[in-house]
C-alpha cells in the first residue's frame, strides 16, 4: 500500500509562520511575547529540550528567559522563582521542565503556576477545562497531534480512533482531543487484555508508550493512520519511535516517521500556547 509520510517537520514550519507573524503584529503594538523555562538539575534529556525550546524563540521573536537550577534546589526555592514569574507581566508562559529531581514534588510545582500562564496546560484547571471541551491552552503533544491530522485533512468524525499510554501528558489529553473530534476512542495501557485485537481496529492509532518497536505489523489495521509518539533508542543507539516504521508503513495510509514527526509540532504547539497567553493577558 502507497503510504504517505506525515512530515512533521514541514507542518512545524507552517505553524510556526504563522505564529512568527502573529508575534510581529503584537510587538508593533507595543506589546511582546515572554515564555520562562526553567531547569532543574543535569537530566541531558531535559537539558537538549530545553535548548530547542530556546531556538524556536528566537527563530519567532519571543522572549526567553531561562532559569537552571542545581540539582539539590529545595521545593521552597523553587516555588519562591514560580510565584515570583507568576507576578512577571513580561513573562507569558512558564513551563517547568520535567522530570524534576525525585526529591521535589511535581505535583506542587505544577500547581503553583498560575492557569492562565501555564502554557504546558498541566494545571488542574486547565485539565478540567480540556476534559469539558472549553480550553485556553492544550497539551503540546497531542495539540500538535491534532494540528497534524487537520494539515492532512484526515477526519477523525466517527472513526475508531485507539490510543496507547494514559499518561497525563499525552495519552488522557489525546483520548479527550479524539473525543472532542466526534471519534470512538479506546485508549489501551499495560493491563489491556488482546492488546493486537483491539489496536488492530483503530483508523487511527497513537502509540505513547515509549517502547522501542513496540507496535508491530500485526497490530496495525489495513489503511490506518499511525501517529508515534515514542521517543526511543534502539539496540544501535539510533532513535527511533514505538512503531516498528518499516514494517508498519506498508499497511499504512499515513504514518509520523521519528525523527522528524510529533517531535517537531510538540514545540510549535509550545509557541503557539505562549502566544495564546500573552493574548489572553492583554485582552486580546
Amino acid at each position: 500500500m502507497a503510504y504517505k509520510i506525515i512530515n512533521g517537520k514541514e507542518i512545524s514550519a507552517a505553524v510556526k509562520e504563522r505564529i512568527k507573524k502573529e508575534v510581529e503584529t503584537l510587538k508593533n503594538k507595543g506589546i511582546g511575547v515572554g515564555l520562562a523555562v526553567i531547569l532543574v538539575g543535569e537530566n541531558p534529556a531535559s537539558k537538549v529540550y530545553v535548548a530547542n525550546k530556546k531556538k524556536a524563540c528566537e527563530e519567532l521573536g519571543i522572549k526567553s528567559f531561562e532559569f537552571k537550577l542545581p540539582e539539590q534546589t529545595t521545593e521552597e526555592e523553587l516555588i519562591s522563582l514560580i510565584k515570583k514569574l507568576n507576578e512577571d507581566s513580561e513573562v507569558n508562559g512558564i513551563l517547568c521542565q520535567l522530570p524534576l529531581p525525585a526529591h521535589l514534588d511535581e505535583g506542587t510545582v505544577i500547581n503553583t503556576i498560575v492557569p492562565e500562564k501555564d502554557v504546558d496546560a498541566f494545571h488542574p484547571v486547565n485539565v478540567g477545562k480540556i476534559m469539558i471541551g472549553d480550553f485556553d491552552f492544550l497539551p503540546c503533544t497531542p495539540a500538535g497531534i491534532m494540528e497534524m491530522l487537520a494539515y492532512m485533512n484526515i477526519d477523525v468524525c466517527g472513526k475508531e480512533c485507539v490510543v496507547i499510554g494514559r499518561s497525563n501528558i499525552v495519552g488522557k489529553p489525546m483520548a479527550m482531543l479524539l473525543l472532542h473530534k466526534n471519534a470512538t476512542v479506546t485508549v489501551c495501557h499495560s493491563k489491556t487484555k488482546d492488546l493486537k485485537a483491539v489496536t488492530s481496529r483503530a483508523d487511527v492509532l497513537v502509540s505513547a508508550v515509549g517502547r522501542a518497536g513496540f507496535v508491530t505489523a500485526d497490530m496495525v489495521k489495513e489503511g490506518a493512520v499511525v501517529i508515534d509518539v515514542g521517543m526511543n533508542r534502539n539496540a544501535e543507539n539510533k532513535l527511533c519511535g514505538d512503531v516498528d516504521f518499516e514494517a508498519v508503513a506498508e499497511k499504512c495510509s499515513a504514518i509520523t516517521p521519528v525523527p522528524g514527526g510529533v517531535g517537531p509540532m510538540t514545540i510549535a504547539m509550545l509557541m503557539q500556547n505562549t502566544l495564546t497567553a500573552a493574548k489572553k493577558q492583554n485582552n486580546i
